[in-house]
């Protein structure tokens, strides 16, 4: 972090999906054609986009949210919490015409994976009006940071508008969808778990050396800082200077839903404050454990007092 004397608060602007998660827990994921009575039942106000946000804003940060919704009550919801949490709502748009989106998740009780259908709605509508208000936008911004739940072209042209004002671009390649070799370029940083990973570079990533295949495939697409998380076994991150594998937090796992989201949102704090990759991926690491402490989505985003006390604890 740059010195107390000049120091400035992040300004992060997120373009990404707006969704409300319907979320709820079984022993196991019922089979074909069965009915599972399951154990409980919560809504969480999600979206990776929209997640990856509060997750930014609860670590000290403005906030900025571009996206889509529905013209229905799930909408409602959704603005009213991206509010409760600092996080400036003006720039998103409704789509009359749409639902809202919604991410179904099953939470496997036993082992706390999940299980998760996301039906995109309105989100798949944003357009050149989003790429517009990004560039209305980016020069009040550090860092833009994006996904995969709304069209990627769009994502693609946002990018390209934060790269002519050098502004930090962060890529969660989520859910793992192909990206065109020459749009590379415009990302800084990408975030692929072991699942995206494969899908981008054809690499099984199941361990420490397999994860940096994967980056090194990733890096001479030409993606500065390429950062593979491999679940429960930690993160290994490569860029043309250094490149290491950071051990996992311990903690005892409740819903693994949005630990990604809380890395993510992490990750973008930590650039705007001009961290090292290395401490900023601990840190990162760090908000990713916390958040699979607790359950839901946006719920589970950790503040900072509570990601800075298990990085004091665990060191």
């Amino acid at each position: 972090m740059t010195g107390t004397d000049n120091y400035k608060t992040p300004h992060i602007l997120v373009l990404g999906g707006i969704n409300m998660g319907l979320i709820t827990k079984a022993n196991r994921i019922p089979s074909p054609g069965e009915t599972l009575r399951g154990e409980s039942f919560y809504a969480s106000s999600g979206g990776k986009g929209a997640t990856q946000a509060v997750a930014a804003s609860r670590l000290g940060s403005e906030v900025k949210m571009i996206g889509k919704v529905g013209n229905d009550f799930f909408a409602k919801i959704l603005r009213e919490n991206l509010k409760n949490n600092g996080i400036d709502i003006t720039n998103i748009a409704t789509d009359p015409s749409k639902s809202t989106g919604a991410g179904v998740i099953i939470v496997n009780s036993d082992s706390s994976q999940n299980h998760i259908i996301a039906t995109y709605g309105a989100n798949l509508e944003c357009n050149k009006d989003q790429v517009n208000t990004v560039q209305n936008l980016v020069s009040w911004s550090d860092v833009l940071v994006l996904q995969m739940e709304i069209p990627f072209d769009i994502s693609i042209q946002a990018a390209m508008v934060a790269k002519k004002h050098n502004v930090t671009v962060i890529l969660d390649p989520a859910p793992a969808t192909k990206i065109p070799t020459s749009a590379y370029k415009y990302f800084d940083a990408i975030t692929p778990n072991q699942t995206e990973a494969e899908f981008l570079t054809g690499i099984v990533v199941n361990d420490k050396d397999s994860a940096k295949q994967a980056a090194e495939i990733l890096f001479t697409r030409g993606i500065p800082v390429v950062i593979i998380k491999i679940g429960e076994q930690g993160v290994y991150y490569l860029t043309k200077d250094e490149s290491n594998f950071i051990p996992p937090f311990k903690v005892n796992a409740v819903d693994t839903t949005s630990a990604g989201d809380a890395f993510s949102g992490a990750l973008a704090v930590c650039l705007a404050e001009k961290k090292s990759i290395k401490e900023s991926i601990i840190f990162s690491s760090a908000a990713g454990a916390m958040a699979v402490t607790k359950p839901g989505v946006q719920d589970s985003m950790p503040y900072r007092k509570e990601v800075e006390n298990l990085r004091t604890n665990t060191i």
